[in-house]
């Protein structure tokens, strides 16, 4: 199951107490003091694992705690230091205080690792009262209180090309058709249910990675139907294809749509450079191809269950998606 927006609960460990001792040896009757100060609570830290693409586990564990610190003890030994909690999350996973909905970190590169939230701060023994004029101190410090945070986890998936349009328009087969990815295939809308991603070889070396993303009808920004979960998705990506159904009554109107579906949810997603073509073209007689075109502005036509015109738009869209990533190491 693919879950891309959790609330969780973490809370570090508490500091752990410091000791009060003081020496008990042989012909030492009136030692002095040798507590040792007690160990720092674990810290609650995330952890970029590659491996994974779903938030799943944690809504089943919505509440994740570090180990506090063991107590110090006589001999000025410190106590044992708290374990930490450790998260694992994909990349490309936002995390954010539910409170105050400000972003805390955004984890985008495999092993990163963040310290979020810091565990209490060990107490100190009666050995570091010890004074002068106070040579045997009786006062110890406690362990200072771990912090506790609700937190909201969202993920947005990382790659090249996201694929956009509206139900049924074609996006999981033509992703199925230039990848070895398997999204679910069928003739009824919203067949895709969440993201899939895809890597497509863009030449004889290169290769870009695309996403399917579930299909957007109007008012998708407002809630309507099922894509708007997954808007957030294409935020992350390099380029943009908008697919168009060319057998649709009104291609031009499904483009305005979706250019507005885009800029409602956030402008800057029409600043992302942009490739449109029509799909299913085998369905349209061949006179109506050309002014279909001429409508949409663009020069790219496809039919994933014929081929046509594929090879054509992956090259053009792997020279886009390499343009784009020069363009990121120049700036």
């Amino acid at each position: 199951m693919f879950v891309d927006q959790v609330k969780i609960f973490v809370q570090s460990g508490n500091g752990g107490d410091g000791c009060r001792s003081f020496r008990r040896e042989k012909y030492v009757p009136r030692g002095g003091p040798d507590g040792g100060d007690g160990g720092d609570g674990g810290d609650v830290k995330f952890l970029v694992d590659p491996s994974l693409n779903t938030l799943l586990d944690y809504r089943y564990r919505p509440q994740l705690k570090a180990d506090r610190g063991g107590p110090g003890s006589g001999k000025k030994r410190t106590g044992k230091r708290g374990q930490d909690a450790e998260i694992r999350v994909p990349p490309g996973t936002l995390v954010r205080d539910f409170e105050t909905r400000e972003i805390l970190s955004d984890l985008t590169v495999a092993g990163e690792c963040v310290v979020l939230v810091k565990g209490g701060r060990g107490g100190r023994g009666n050995t570091r009262f010890a004074t002068p004029t106070n040579q045997a101190p009786e006062r110890t410090q406690p362990g200072e209180p771990g912090n506790a945070k609700h937190l909201e986890l969202e993920l947005k998936l990382i790659a090249d090309a996201g694929l956009v349009g509206h139900p049924n328009v074609g996006k999981s087969t033509l992703l199925s058709r230039i990848s070895a990815a398997h999204p679910k295939v069928a003739n009824y809308p919203f067949t895709t249910l969440q993201p899939c991603l895809g890597i497509v070889r863009s030449g004889d070396f290169d290769t870009f990675v695309a996403a399917d993303i579930p299909g957007l009808i109007e008012g998708a920004h407002k809630g309507r139907g099922l894509g708007h979960q997954f808007l957030r998705h294409i935020e992350r990506t390099r380029v943009l294809l908008v697919l168009i159904d060319a057998s649709s009554p009104a291609p031009q109107h499904d483009l305005r749509v979706l250019r507005e579906e885009l800029n409602h949810f956030s402008a800057k997603l029409l600043k992302k450079p942009m490739l449109v073509a029509a799909s299913k073209i085998d369905l349209l007689p061949p006179e109506r191809r050309a002014r279909l075109l001429k409508e949409l502005e663009t020069e790219f036509s496809i039919s994933s269950v014929t081929g046509e015109g594929i090879p054509a738009l992956v090259s053009q869209l792997g020279e886009l998606v390499r343009h784009t990533r020069s363009a990121e190491v120049l700036t």
